[in-house]
Formats: C-alpha cells, structure tokens, sequence
C-alpha cells in the first residue's frame, strides 16, 4: 500500500514539477512574449497560480467520489487526468506560431494539472493511513508525501540531461535548440510514467477502513455539505496548517530558480548562477528534503503532531528572517540556504500525511483532507512565487522581503496549530464514532 502511494504521488508531482521548471525556464519565452523579462516571468507564475485555483475543485470532485465509490477508483482517474494534461502541454503550439491561443490552452492543461493533483494527494494519504498498524499512521503517512521531493529530482534531473545534450552559450538563457523541441520531452515522457502508475494503482486493494464503512452503511450522501455542517472547525484549521507549508515550498522551488538563474547586474539583480549549477544545488537541497519527510514521521508518532509541527513552525519563521545574512555569505551562504530550507520543509510536510485525514470521519475523510489542503495552495502556493517576486522587486535584488512574507505566514500556521488539538491518539474508529450510524 505504501509503496504503491509513493509511486502515484511521485508520478504527480513529477508531472506537476515539470510545468513549475518550464515555467521559469521556458514558459517567458514561449508564450509570454512581452518583450520584458519580469512581467513574462510573472505571467508564466500567473497561469502556474492557476492550477492552484483548480486544486480545490478537483478535491471536491475527486473526494465526493473517493467518500463514496472509494479510495481506488478515484486514484486511478486522477492520474490519468494529470497524465493526459501533462502530455498535451508537450505537444502545444507556442505564442509565435498560434497566437493568443497558445497562451490559452496551456492555461486549460494546467487548469487540468491542478484539477488532477486536487485529488490525488487525499487519496493517497488515506491508502496509507488508513492501512497503517497501530502507532504508525505518521510514519506510514510520510511515504505519499515522499513523493514530492523524488517526482521533483526526476522532473528536474531530467531537465538538467536536455540541457547538457542541447547547450548554451549563454548561461543565464537556454539553448534555441531547448526552446525549440528540448522543452517538450519531459512532457511526453509524462506517458511512460503514468502508464507505470496505472500498472500499479490498478493493483491497488481497497482501504480497510472505507469498506468497513461502506459494509455498516456509514457513508455521506453529500460528503462536502457534511463537512462543512458537522467539521467546518477542522476544514479552517487544516487549512492554515498547510499554509506555511506550502510558502516554504514553492519558494524554496519555483521562486528561487528564478532569483538564482537571474544576473546580479539585472534589473532585478538575483545570485547569478548558471541553470546547471544552480539546480544541482536544488536537487542536493531536495535530498534533505525526502530524507527529513521520513525521519519527521518516527518523530510525530512519537511526539505528537502538533507538538512536532509547532516546533518546526517556529524554525520556518526564523529562517524567513534569516534570508540575507545566508545569503551574504557567498556559495556557502547559499548552499545552507537551500539545505536549510529543504530540511524544514520535510519536517512540516512529513506530518502532514497523516494529520489533515485524523481530522475527519471516514464518510468525509478524502473530501475534508483534501479541501483543507487543496484550499491552503490557493492561501499560499497560487500566490506565493507572484507575491515572490513582487517584494524580490520591491527590495531591488534584496530577498528581505520575500523571507519577511515567509515568516508572516508560518505565524499564521502557529496560530491554527495553538489553536488546535492533538490527533496522534485518536483512532480512526474514535473519529467515525462523532459522526451518526447512517448519513444522510
């Protein structure tokens, strides 16, 4: 079970990543030609942020049928849902070849992408919670989440092969070769993945705990108006937990690519750095990444999640504070940027797996679980590289501003995490039991 929701996140992330890297990289270029550089880089964020719009949406269609046809079926639609959006993207014409339609089917595609990660990440969470031995839900909740930092090495690590094959003379710019069709194989290499993915989630056995609800009867009707009526409190808290999360994230991801790569003589001034250098010190941050979303869930078993998580919130709000004496310090400096960032951020994701389903019954655990987190990526993933570089121009060069928002955020995260209770004791039969024998 756990390896079969590692590999099906790991396939929608990577499908996910592929477009946040093509959206620095190429995406400008492309299809947002303005003709200056930051607006058609906040272009390319604008439709990126979209797909985070869509999230919610496909949490609601995806969770009202995990709720009620089951964990399985769904995984499987959402895959093939990322999977067929991810490859088309790879076939689409560009700006000077269609025009404004360009521009508006990779919109569509990635309204797609969104839709099909929204709802993925519930479903896959739930197969391995709701399967894990007694003390172990963290732990076992951590391996879908894993699938984060491998699907992002893949998507980049392959972007990194193209980039060697076709290269530059100028290292801040790709190739025109890239440009022309490098771009696209990551994309199309989507359907050998899915095809993968599906081989396996077809395999999948049906979680414990939904047929044993599904056998008593014990399923919604209309699993989101029973959420929001009965679970409104922990639909708002879940959301806020995710929020720093998620800032910390595509921070760490799509904006630094861009600070890294731009030129410390731009208008703009970022670190300078070459895309290959720069990514390789991506993909060592990312490695401690997958390594503390595996040690984070031993830890949360053990502590508890909201002691754990409140802990590493504190941390995330430090750093955010930190931004520009690390960075002052040259390589060195930027290095521990990154590994510090990726560190926290398997910390505070890890836990995750397993906290935002404990909030919810089994009738309304693949609806609440995912709008909570679905809603939290508009909060913070949708708008967090646009507001990015906004305060990354607003301090001329300087990431002050940009740490500033970080930490801003994870207060927010604190705040929810104070308010609310521990769930690492509460078993899954305590939590069906605050819901009626039969929903309506």
């Amino acid at each position: 079970m756990v390896v079969a929701s590692l590999i099906g996140t790991t396939i929608e992330f990577y499908d996910f990543y592929v477009y946040a890297t093509a959206a620095v990289l190429v995406f400008p270029h492309l299809f947002f030609p303005t003709g200056d550089e930051t607006t058609a880089l906040l272009s390319s964020f604008a439709v990126f942020g979209a797909a985070m719009v869509a999230r919610p949406l496909g949490a609601v269609f995806f969770g009202h049928l995990g709720d009620k046809r089951g964990r399985k079926v769904t995984l499987v639609g959402a895959l093939l849902t990322m999977g067929i959006a991810t490859f088309l993207i790879g076939l689409l014409p560009t700006y000077t070849v269609a025009g404004w339609i360009a521009p508006l089917l990779l919109v569509v595609l990635r309204l797609a992408q969104g839709f099909a990660l929204g709802g993925e990440w519930s479903g896959a969470a739930l197969v391995a919670t709701e399967n894990a031995p007694e003390g172990k839900r963290a732990w076992y909740g951590t391996f879908p989440q894993l699938g984060a930092p491998i699907g992002f090495i893949i998507a980049n690590g392959l972007f990194l092969v193209i980039a060697a094959v076709l290269p530059s003379a100028d290292p801040s710019l790709p190739s025109q070769e890239f440009l022309d069709w490098g771009w696209r194989i990551p994309f199309l290499f989507s359907a050998v993945m899915v095809a993968v993915g599906l081989w396996v989630r077809l395999r999948l056995v049906e979680s414990a705990t939904f047929s044993k609800a599904a056998s008593a009867g014990r399923l919604a009707k209309v699993p989101l108006a029973e959420a929001f009526r009965t679970h409104w409190r922990e639909l708002i808290l879940g959301t806020f937990y995710m929020l720093a999360t998620y800032v910390l994230f595509y921070l760490m991801t799509t904006f630094s690519l861009g600070f890294g790569r731009a030129p410390t003589d731009a208008r703009v001034p970022g670190l300078g750095y070459d895309y290959t250098t720069f990514v390789l010190l991506m993909i060592l941050g990312v490695v401690f990444f997958g390594i503390f979303t595996l040690v984070s869930g031993p830890l949360a078993d053990r502590f508890g999640r909201r002691a754990t998580l409140i802990v590493v919130t504190i941390a995330i709000i430090a750093f955010g504070l930190i931004w520009v004496p690390l960075l002052s310090l040259g390589m060195v400096g930027v290095v521990l940027w990154l590994v510090l960032g990726f560190t926290l951020m398997g910390f505070t994701f890890g836990p995750m797996g397993a906290l935002l389903p404990e909030l919810f019954p089994t009738a309304l655990r693949y609806t609440g679980s995912g709008v909570s987190y679905n809603v939290s990526s508009i909060l913070g993933a949708a708008v967090a590289p646009f507001i990015a570089v906004w305060l990354w121009g607003v301090g001329e060069g300087s990431p002050f501003w940009v740490g500033v928002y970080l930490s801003v955020m994870s207060v927010l995260t604190l705040i929810a995490l104070l308010i609310g209770r521990e769930t690492r004791d509460i078993s899954l039969d305590d939590v069906d039991a605050e819901i009626p024998e039969a929903l309506p």
